[in-house]
């Protein structure tokens, strides 16, 4: 791009964080959209809204190619936004991407599997971690988010705060999740994480301010289910069914 564009381009995608911000989009929502805005500049090297339809029509062709639906909704839902929100043009172009409908089952781990998984992993947080997502049934953000102050031990609940669709809830909690949660956090003994950021000495693992690293978390689980030779695949949104189980030791 030349200079003027490329002050262009940042101007606009610089406006389209803050419509994301203000149209109160959560944080994975603005990654995703921002990234399909950065996405189809770079492949052009020029602002989206220069494009014809055809150069467009072969973009998502190739994104299809590329990439799962999941991917290609996401970019056309970002720019979905771009062009109605930010360029304020039509953005009818975009129906000509329409995903298949397809209907799966996810896999779900079993009991005797979570055990598994909780027995091979040899560090606390993971074990704590599986355990929780497992035994509560949450999202794998929704896990590593919790805090302290979520934890009600006498009513045997806990709060899950900007859960799916930006909703709080309740849900039960198992004794043996409560005993576990009490475990790992007398390990590191965070003011307010129940899952931190375990990067650095001890003190520095007390003075984080985020949780668990979300790709790490993800890639730590998948290894330990390839060592426990289980063929599901791992989708930290359906994690397992939320029972509670009266036999696993993560102690």
């Amino acid at each position: 791009m030349k200079k003027a564009e490329v002050k262009r381009f940042e101007d606009l995608y610089q406006r389209h964080l803050r419509l994301l911000k203000l149209k109160g989009k959560s944080e994975k929502t603005i990654d995703a959209y921002s990234r399909a805005v950065r996405r189809i500049g770079e492949r052009f090297d020029c602002c989206p809204d220069t494009l014809s339809q055809e150069q467009l029509e072969n973009y998502f062709a190739e994104l299809v190619d590329r990439y799962s639906w999941s991917t290609v909704k996401l970019d056309r839902l970002g720019l979905m936004f771009y062009w109605k929100y930010v360029l304020r043009l039509d953005w009818q172009w975009l129906n000509i991407v329409k995903a298949p409908k397809i209907q799966t089952i996810p896999d779900i781990f079993t009991p005797a599997e979570i055990e598994q998984l909780i027995c091979k992993s040899e560090k606390l947080r993971y074990r704590v971690f599986i355990l929780a997502t497992y035994s509560m049934g949450l999202r794998l953000e929704e896990t590593l988010s919790l805090q302290v102050g979520d934890i009600d031990a006498g009513q045997n609940h806990v709060h899950i705060r900007r859960g799916k669709g930006h909703k709080d809830r309740l849900v039960p909690l198992p004794d043996r999740t409560l005993l576990a949660l009490r475990t790992l956090w007398k390990e590191h003994r965070h003011p307010t994480l129940l899952f931190p950021n375990y990067r650095g000495s001890f003190g520095a693992i007390r003075r984080a301010t985020t949780h668990m690293n979300t790709g790490g978390t993800q890639s730590a689980v998948k290894a330990v289910i390839a060592t426990c030779n289980i063929k599901k695949k791992f989708r930290p949104t359906r994690f397992a069914m939320p029972l509670q189980p009266t036999s696993l030791n993560v102690a």
